[in-house]
């Protein structure tokens, strides 16, 4: 049966070493089942037992599955990733610093799939030669990543088969008899596993729904959302509490909260916005100190703690950006209606004031439940035309209005100077935005910009971020914060060589100053992606923590996400914290927060985070296949975004396709893998396909179920080195430095190496 999102909870909760066995009803209780609902959980346990993902014992409780044994000596827990070859290797739960994943040949992998957790024997052969991966093989299945798949159907000597999407599944699953769920050769269908198929046995699988003929507008939407059970429709039950908030709301009601509604408030947010989710004032004193207030949607408002509306914002976890539609954290009721900060409108807020010195320097932060009126939405484009000419007369713009946002952009730049003055780092890696028509279908692609009147909202959302988790840190409150760890020093110390082989030089890659210093002086220079992506490679990702883990790329000692509470649940929950401390309430019980509750819904929701991203990737790339499709032998410039032994990755520059350009095609030479320098080296001729560097390359073929793109450098040939290529073997010639730009942007993975990790990007993306 389809998951509806309890096992992930269910599961983190069996796992905790004090969880004592339970029976169904008190579990459905902890996990604030609906009543409703509660016959369909039995069930839902009933199906986790068969799977064996958990037991149920002769009482009738719920209990954690028992392992055979206890995990031997060089047994190690992990999770997997299957390769189209069969084998796989695994990603071990506990990773030491410079430790490599362990090699998994396909005879040993059993019926792992991707994503699975799984206990591993690691082989005790010694390694052989430098660089050499560790062999394991799969001893135990610890728990299922996934049984739902979707695949395209066929039929054969009488049989249903279905391919399964991607490269995971070689081999057609058996389906049984034609005809099931009246399914039609070349239709997308879901599928649930029965027997997963292994390097011995064949699989077999149920067909549970279908989507539709493969390559209909709207069939490759749905492909996605059952591909990464993504959330969909809300439950009538949702849909009904979000009508109620909205028929008790009263928009000439302050609440008792802080009337602000006189105060010059505006907001600035891309020109396609469907949500408004943060305000700024700012006014100067006479002794030249700054006043900021960054007004974030009072969300929580709307959303009783325990109520069917927070079990499902809880479950969704974050609002889902795919590039044709928005899957929202909250029904639209409230997300675009009730808490959005329209123009004129009465609103309610949470309030963070905080007061800078003249130089921008912090001396005092207060917080408040508020009531707002913005008098003024902005576009990114108009603020950033307004400040671009600041003597052009704009007749329909109030004075008072023009003057805030050049106090806003003086502010704004003081703070990102200091930013960085204390080693915040950016990488400076192109985002491009892609073009859709009526239909759905890829039209063209653009980049975006991400000038100063982005800059302005992101100094400030990052400085209310800041401020509510050096609040919450000093009142010793336990709360969701947002991490990201100090890179591994071994991966620093193989960027350290990998640019030394570009020229550059990094003596300390452990210092901050030093790898500010090296993106300044590649900002202009033809190596300034193959640094960009590097660095990022380098990195850890950012993720949802209880313990104090600090920011490294911002270089922010407390961090949380506190200013997007309509589309990520972190930032809601910290915002029912900041509303009780502003009322002055329950400080006590607030101070005994269960942290193994809350690093449970942390790991859930740096789950979804992820799961969101990929499933935005994955959607992207359809379409693009779909748009290269029909267009074999186009050329483009693209990037190289990753070297292996059988080829290099690359992305187009101005249509961001990703592909590969296999080894075997590159027939001018004999190329060796050089792994220290990302590159590969031709023997004869010395040219380098290297990490970062251009190439023009056309396109060679399309698989859309396989999700497989191939390019072919046309004759052989790649761009001069004026253009970013690498012809000449390597070099030490240190590179001019140019002027350099800094400007911090993103989310997922890029965030956490280049920003707060939440700036509307189309509608959205905020710190």
């Amino acid at each position: 049966m389809p998951d509806p999102g309890w096992s992930e909870q269910l599961l983190d909760i069996l796992k905790r070493p004090e969880y004592k066995p339970v029976a169904a009803a008190v579990m459905a209780k902890i996990l604030r089942i609906p009543k409703p609902e509660v016959r369909e959980f039995r069930q839902f346990l009933k199906t986790l037992s068969e799977r064996g993902s958990l037991e149920i014992d002769e009482q009738g409780l719920i209990c954690p599955r028992k392992k055979n044994s206890s995990p031997k000596s060089g047994s190690i827990q992990g999770i997997i990733k299957r390769t189209s070859s069969g084998a796989g290797y695994l990603i071990p739960l506990e990773k030491k610093a410079g430790e490599e994943d362990i090699f998994i040949p396909p005879e040993e992998m059993r019926d792992a799939q991707t994503g699975d957790e799984v206990l591993v024997s690691v082989s005790k052969g010694r390694v052989v030669r430098p660089g050499q991966k560790r062999r394991g093989r799969v001893v135990e299945i610890l728990q299922r990543a996934n049984f739902n798949f979707v695949g395209t159907y066929f039929e054969k000597d009488g049989r249903g088969y279905v391919q399964v999407d991607g490269t995971t599944f070689p081999k057609p699953i058996h389906v049984g008899d034609p005809g099931a769920k009246g399914a039609q050769p070349d239709e997308k269908v879901v599928i649930e596993m029965l027997r997963f198929p292994s390097y011995t046995n064949t699989g077999e699988a149920v067909l549970i729904k279908v989507l539709g003929p493969q390559g209909e507008p709207g069939v490759d939407l749905l492909t996605v959302i059952h591909e990464f059970n993504l959330p969909d429709e809300f439950p009538e039950a949702v849909l009904e509490e979000a009508r109620r908030q909205a028929d008790q709301f009263d928009e000439t009601d302050l609440g008792g909260r802080r009337d602000l509604t006189g105060d010059l408030i505006i907001t600035i947010d891309p020109v396609d916005a469907r949500d408004f989710d943060d305000a700024i004032s700012l006014t100067r004193s006479e002794d030249g100190h700054w006043h900021l207030g960054v007004h974030i949607a009072d969300v929580s408002h709307f959303i009783p703690t325990g109520s069917a509306l927070d079990r499902e914002a809880e479950r969704r976890g974050t609002s889902i950006y795919l590039p044709d539609r928005v899957i929202p954290m909250i029904p639209e009721i409230i997300s675009n209606g009730l808490a959005s900060l329209q123009q004129g409108r009465l609103r309610y807020t949470k309030s963070v004031f905080i007061e800078y010195s003249p130089q921008g320097i912090p001396v005092g932060h207060s917080f408040a439940n508020t009531a707002i009126k913005t008098a003024k939405r902005f576009a990114y484009e108009e603020v950033l035309h307004i400040l671009e000419h600041p003597k052009e007369k704009h007749p329909d713009l109030r004075p008072d209005v023009k003057e805030l946002l050049f106090r806003m952009h003086d502010l704004a730049m003081i703070l990102r100077g200091r930013r960085f003055e204390a080693g915040s780092l950016e990488l400076t890696m192109p985002e491009v935005k892609i073009d859709f028509d009526k239909k759905h279908r890829v039209s063209g692609a653009l980049l975006v910009s991400h000038d100063v009147s982005h800059q302005i909202i992101e100094e400030f959302m990052l400085a209310a971020n800041e401020a509510v988790a050096e609040e919450l840190t000093n009142r010793k409150i336990p709360f969701i914060r947002r991490g990201h760890g100090d890179p591994d020093e071994v991966k620093l110390r193989a960027f350290a060589t990998f640019v030394k082989s570009l020229g550059l030089e990094l003596k300390r890659p452990q210092s901050r100053r030093d790898l500010q210093k090296l993106l300044k002086d590649v900002e202009e220079l033809p190596t300034r992606q193959a640094v960009n992506y590097a660095l990022l490679r380098s990195m850890k990702q950012a993720e949802y923590v209880v313990e104090e883990q600090g920011h490294y790329a911002l270089a922010i000692k407390n961090y949380c996400h506190y200013t997007s509470p309509i589309r990520r649940y972190p930032d809601l929950t910290v915002h029912r914290i900041m509303g009780l401390l502003a009322d002055g309430k329950k400080l006590k019980s607030l101070a005994k927060t269960d942290p193994e509750g809350l690093r449970s819904l942390a790991k859930h929701c740096s789950r979804v985070e992820r799961r969101a991203q990929d499933a935005e990737r994955e959607l992207i790339k359809i379409k693009l296949l779909t748009y290269l499709s029909q267009r074999i032998g186009e050329r483009m410039t693209a990037v190289v975004t990753g070297v292996k032994e059988f080829g290099f990755f690359c992305q187009g520059i101005e249509l961001p396709a990703e592909g590969i350009v296999p080894l075997a095609t590159l027939a001018e030479d004999f190329y060796d893998y050089d792994q220290g320098t990302h590159s590969l080296v031709g023997r004869r001729t010395g040219r380098q396909y290297r990490l970062g560097d251009k190439v023009e390359v056309e396109v060679a073929r399309v698989d859309i179920p396989r999700r497989i793109l191939e390019f072919r450098i046309p004759g052989g040939k790649r761009l001069p080195p004026s253009e970013g290529a690498s012809l000449a073997p390597r070099t030490s010639r240190r590179p001019k430095s140019g002027p350099s730009r800094s400007d911090s942007k993103g989310n997922g993975r890029k965030s956490s190496a280049r920003g707060p990790g939440g700036r509307k990007g189309r509608s959205r993306r905020r710190g």
